[in-house]
């Protein structure tokens, strides 16, 4: 068959109804006509599809599609089927058929009536298959989802590996691979592993300019942030993605508590239960699917108009692939990730037990995403650079479509910083991870720096007129400019590199970018959910606090054992008029509101009627006490004076995350009695001085209290003092 054209538009007009072909499908179509090997890398909505499809349909003998997913090819094959009134036209040949369906498969494709055939990889290796597909006429191959076959794509099969022979066995006939994903690197493995090297590339824009791109920082307030960007997309269908199963299911509990329609989906439901919950979202019963990356192969939903990632991806390329799920329509589609340095902390610690060939590729993606988070430049340039293309980020397409366009970050020069902290992980010998370097820099001592005698060293502390929060930042930035590498062997560690080395001989300028607040400092530990959000009623909040003074004096304590800031200003922002509402009130739990409640309940029934405000209850995030188990095993534990680190052993916890759960205990308005940890840190009279400052200060600040003190105590007996002294004097 020739492909002259007058052929081929007719034939997309019978088979698809369209009148014109989309992007590159044309030219991709008449290069497998000729019968060139084909390569096509498009982005996912592109119409990959149909540059087989149609080819197989025009064609004598049967195509051969491999596919890694059974829902995609079912999905298809009904497709094709509804395009022909033969039902033969096209069938999938997996595992999951019966002896006699795969005889009836046999029959139609010696007759000639199946023009597709669609198979997994696995089923391709059966012998009897191979041997069968001989004795047939075979029009091409295509292989669908190409990534699968390298270790750099985001999604390998082993068994993909194995492509290459097994075409060789069935016979001579073209093939076209086909894939979504654009890193060069990846590219060149397919080409490599199909032996492919003559083959035709075509190569389609990765650029999707109606998605709008933005990372936000994540806080302890990420769940609040959901529910209200969800609240502003009301009736638009969303994927939020989260990389474990219990996140998954807690996420969509909450959603649910505050009145949003979810359902969650992940590899550890049955598959009844899966293509249930994918029906109802393509159906639109539910608003927002919430999923692990199990998610969404199979899904083909134009209008998705948010992907929200909750936790950082592992490589740029799945996130690629799941913000474009969004906008397949080109209609909106807002793509926000939430970003915390500790979730890629978390990631690298599950690659380290893995083979270090897999640990240096997924160091290597994961250094990609941090980078991407942190930048400061164009998302859009970043992402689009990532996947070998230029962007212009002056007049391309959808080139004020990001957060870092749209609100530039303020860069400040950190070049003498940088000679710095390059001399420091010189000189230091390459023996420690960021933490250490840090803290080499600040002029702090912990057990590592003091087992090395690095704190007798001349450069310790050279960098103490910066903070912690601002070496760890510029840390980042200096590793994602090349300057310094991670370790892979040894897992963590910060080697400076060639690359470094020359800096070090030649310092250039280095902006470094500001507003990144991606790590918490320990005094947030109950931080608020009404920061960042609507506008707190200021007259209302200097009443409350007019209250608070009072009703600590009754009591002859601090304001701030009665309630803390962050909990009057949610109270100004969501007017809670009964003790049920104070306990939603963040850091206020039962205790704590049966307690002081009363008095506050009534100053804001009184106020709201005074001035005929409009409540938005809507806005009371409720929890769904997924932590309770936790909190639960930690009040036990102290009741029975087990050590504390011990407890945290046990949760997974370390000690840092320990003392936050406890802090949130008695803040809420629980007991904990620690006595029994705390003098084995503290004499009496030490304990007598800290108390004393907490009764007579303004705040409970831990800052406050370190400066009070000048390095008598660590951040930590600080937190545990307050843990008593609110435990004792509040609750």
């Amino acid at each position: 068959m020739n492909s002259n054209e007058i052929d081929i538009h007719k034939e997309l007009k019978k088979y698809f109804g369209f009148s014109q072909f989309k992007g590159l499908q044309e030219q991709v179509i008449k290069s497998l006509l000729n019968k060139q090997n084909t390569f096509v890398i498009m982005p996912t909505g592109g119409g990959k599809s149909l540059c087989y499809q149609l080819p197989a349909l025009i064609q004598e003998g049967t195509a051969i599609v491999v596919s890694p997913l059974i829902a995609l090819m079912k999905n298809q094959v009904d497709a094709i089927r509804s395009l022909s009134s033969e039902n033969g036209v096209a069938h999938v040949l997996n595992s999951s058929l019966t002896k006699t369906e795969i005889a009836q498969v046999k029959k139609d494709i010696t007759s000639g009536l199946t023009k597709l055939l669609y198979v997994a990889p696995e089923s391709l290796t059966k012998e009897e298959n191979v041997d069968f597909l001989k004795t047939v006429t075979i029009s091409f191959v295509a292989i669908d989802e190409a990534h699968c076959i390298s270790e750099w794509g985001h999604d390998f099969r082993p068994e993909y590996r194995n492509l290459k022979n097994i075409i060789k066995q069935i016979g001579e006939m073209p093939v076209i691979g086909l894939t979504a994903t654009a890193t060069p690197k990846v590219q060149e493995d397919i080409l490599k592993n199909l032996d492919m090297a003559n083959a035709t590339t075509f190569k389609a824009s990765f650029n999707r300019p109606n998605l709008f791109y933005e990372v936000r920082t994540k806080t302890k307030n990420v769940e609040s942030d959901i529910i209200r960007f969800i609240r502003q997309h009301k009736g638009k269908s969303g994927v939020i993605y989260c990389l474990s199963r219990k996140k998954v299911e807690a996420i969509t509990e909450v959603l649910k508590v505050n009145g949003i329609s979810a359902v969650p989906y992940h590899a550890g439901l049955d598959a009844k239960t899966r293509a249930k919950h994918q029906d109802m979202f393509l159906m639109e019963d539910v608003e927002v699917v919430v999923a692990t990356i199990a998610f969404g192969m199979g899904i083909d939903k134009p209008d998705v108009r948010f992907v929200i990632h909750h936790d950082i991806p592992k490589s740029l390329e799945s996130y690629y692939q799941e913000t474009g799920r969004a906008g397949r329509d080109g209609g909106e589609g807002h793509c926000l990730a939430y970003y915390s340095y500790k979730d890629v902390e978390k990631l690298e610690k599950f690659m380290s037990g893995k083979p270090v060939a897999e640990q240096e590729i997924g160091f290597a993606l994961l250094q990609e995403v941090v980078a991407y988070a942190e930048t400061s430049m164009s998302r859009r340039k970043f992402l689009l650079h990532y996947f070998g293309e230029e962007f212009d980020s002056e007049n391309g397409e959808g080139a004020d479509m990001d957060d870092n366009v749209r609100n530039p970050k303020s860069k400040n020069e950190a070049q003498e910083q940088v000679v710095k902290l390059l001399q420091v992980v010189r000189d230091t010998k390459h023996l420690y991870k960021s933490k250490e370097i840090v803290f080499t820099l600040i002029g702090r001592v912990n057990a590592v720096i003091k087992a090395h005698r690095t704190d007798v060293q001349p450069f310790f502390g050279c960098g103490a007129d910066h903070d912690e929060k601002y070496w760890m930042a510029l840390l980042r930035q200096v590793l994602v400019a090349g300057y310094l590498t991670k370790d892979i062997e040894t897992y963590g560690i910060v080697k400076i590199n060639e690359k470094g080395l020359e800096y070090l001989k030649k310092p250039t300028s280095f902006m470094m970018s500001y507003d990144h607040e991606y790590s918490e400092s320990e005094d947030e530990a109950i931080v608020s959910a009404a920061k960042s959000t609507a506008a707190v009623d200021e007259n209302l909040m200097n009443m409350l606090k007019e209250l608070r003074k009072k009703e600590a004096k009754k009591i002859g304590v601090p304001p701030f054992v009665v309630f803390q800031d962050p909990s009057l200003e949610d109270m100004a922002l969501k007017y809670p008029i009964s003790i049920e509402e104070l306990v939603n009130i963040h850091g206020v739990g039962e205790g704590k509101a049966r307690k002081y409640g009363a008095a506050f309940v009534a100053l804001i029934n009184r106020y709201v009627e005074d001035n005929d405000i409009i409540r938005p209850d809507d806005l009371v995030v409720k929890s769904t006490g997924t932590n309770s188990a936790n909190k639960l095993y930690i009040i036990q534990n102290i009741d029975r004076k087990l050590s504390l680190e011990d407890i945290a052993k046990a949760k997974g916890l370390t000690m840092d995350a320990l003392i936050k759960e406890m802090e949130q205990i008695v803040y809420a308005g629980t007991k904990l009695n620690i006595q029994y940890w705390i003098d084995d840190l503290l004499d009496e009279d030490q304990q007598e001085e800290i108390h004393d400052y907490f009764m007579e200060s303004e705040s409970d600040k831990i800052d406050d209290a370190l400066k009070e003190f000048d390095g008598e105590y660590d951040i930590d007996e600080l937190r545990l003092m307050r843990i008593k002294f609110i435990s004792e004097v509040a609750n």
